[in-house]
């Protein structure tokens, strides 16, 4: 099986954020499966510009963060996991740049591959920023992974996260379910069950 992507959205490496991805991680590691953490680091990250570049090329055509390293091992991931801070009821805004891009440019590269939101808060908006997060998930065929709640831990610091016990084992029994869907897909796969043919896509607005 191929490796698991988990995207350390936060400014601090080492934060909670981080503790939260390294339990998804240790449960998912117990199945036998590899995981890679990326930390998308504190220097500002461009957002979209809605250039259409990407499109022709199917890179970014900003070259100063990992956005354009992720799309060329897109086929190494079998899964994507993105973990977050909430700032103001919202995801950390370098990540969002961060996604905005890499799913742009990866686009149908990333059907099929399960996906799922980790945040972390110190007390409020978690559930917002979960669903900023998921969105990405659900516009580009990718299966969402869930727990036995909302993927959340709860604290401001690590050592306060490592006494959420109920959020610690949210991130465990998400680990688990991605571990059983992604060798369930695996299995589906060698019975010949291929991803859905999907009909060209069709762009319209509110007036056409």
């Amino acid at each position: 099986m191929g490796k698991v992507l988990l995207i350390n959205g936060s400014p601090h490496e080492h934060g909670c954020t981080h503790t939260a991805l390294s339990e998804v991680a240790e449960s998912a590691a117990k199945h036998g499966l590899e995981t890679e953490l990326l930390w998308i680091g504190t220097r500002p990250i461009a957002g979209c510009i809605a250039c259409g570049s990407c499109i022709k090329t199917g890179r970014c055509i900003f070259n100063e963060d990992a956005v354009n390293r992720i799309l060329e091992r897109l086929d190494e991931y079998e899964a994507i996991i993105l973990g977050s801070p909430v700032y103001y009821a919202s995801a950390a805004g370098q990540l969002c740049s961060f996604c905005d891009r890499l799913f742009a440019a990866g686009s149908s590269r990333f059907a099929g591959k399960p996906g799922a939101a980790v945040v972390s808060c110190r007390r409020g908006g978690a559930s917002a920023a979960f669903d900023r997060l998921n969105k990405y998930f659900t516009i580009a065929n990718m299966p969402v992974v869930s727990s036995n709640y909302w993927n959340h831990v709860h604290g401001n610091t690590p050592s306060e996260v490592l006494q959420d016990l109920e959020g610690l084992q949210t991130m465990r029994v998400l680990g688990d379910n991605l571990a059983w869907l992604l060798k369930n897909l695996k299995a589906g796969r060698e019975a010949g069950n291929a991803l859905p043919e999907y009909e060209p896509r069709i762009y319209t607005n509110f007036i056409r």
